[in-house]
């Protein structure tokens, strides 16, 4: 993992002194620079990117909440609070900050809370990268299946999936109902629909997918469900969980 970019607030010389001994053993964390008040914080992080704040909460000039503020809690990187009060611990978390300093503080506690900082940058990072591959796959163009391969004894019979008429359940297996033929696929109705394109086949019913070039009309039962007639005559009823479905398919 690259080097975590420090910004050390505090308007102490020693306290910042000893943070900068005392994060010297940690691995992973470069001190970027330091400011003494909360001008010259915000005018870092305004000039500056940095993925952690040591934040001094009073300082001369204001407060380490006032540096929060003026950046923005949006805009704000992760902040561990340095604080001689106890009360202001309740409202770092409030402000959702990683941890609180509370002084004086020794090493051993100083490098325990910047551990915790990093482990929270690095799930926060990670979170961030797999929603970025989630978008590029959400935005990649989905290509369905032209044929399906079903096997026939020693042979593989590759189905036009256009050639499909529609789908019935049969226990663990789904049956092909392709004109005069069929065909018998060893996988569930459910993991069939995942694989056609959804602006090409309809599930209607629990246990029925059906294509919607092939519905030549729509029938209403009494019921509040649908008989759907294909063009090869056949009559299919779908189910009340599937009655949205439906509808929408004739509003469109």
């Amino acid at each position: 993992m690259n080097s975590l970019r420090l910004l050390i607030v505090d308007d102490e010389p020693l306290i910042r002194a000893g943070i900068r001994n005392g994060l010297s053993s940690i691995e992973g964390i470069e001190i970027a620079r330091e400011s003494s008040s909360v001008a010259e914080a915000m005018q870092a992080l305004e000039s500056e990117q940095f993925d952690l704040v040591l934040l001094d909460v009073q300082m001369q000039d204001g407060t380490g909440l006032d540096v929060v503020q003026g950046i923005g809690p949006k805009r704000m990187p992760p902040v561990i609070f340095v604080t001689a009060y106890d009360e202001y611990a309740v409202k770092a978390f409030e402000l959702n900050a990683v941890d609180y300093l509370l002084k004086p503080f020794d090493d051993e506690r100083l490098c325990h809370s910047v551990h915790r900082a990093q482990e929270r940058i690095a799930e926060q990072r990670q979170a961030a990268l797999a929603d970025h591959l989630q978008a590029l796959l959400d935005t990649r163009p989905r290509r369905w299946p032209e044929r399906i391969a079903v096997r026939q004894r020693e042979q593989f019979d590759l189905v036009p999936v256009e050639s499909i008429d529609w789908i019935e359940s049969a226990n663990n297996y789904v049956q092909l109902h392709c004109g005069p033929k069929q065909y018998l696929l060893g996988e569930s109705l459910t993991h069939i629909e995942s694989r056609l394109n959804p602006a090409k086949f309809l599930r209607i019913h629990r246990c029925r997918i059906v294509n919607l070039s092939r519905i030549l009309a729509i029938h209403p039962m009494l019921s509040g469900t649908y008989e759907m007639e294909l063009r090869s005559g056949i009559r299919l009823a779908t189910g009340r969980q599937y009655k949205d479905a439906v509808q929408a398919l004739l509003h469109n």
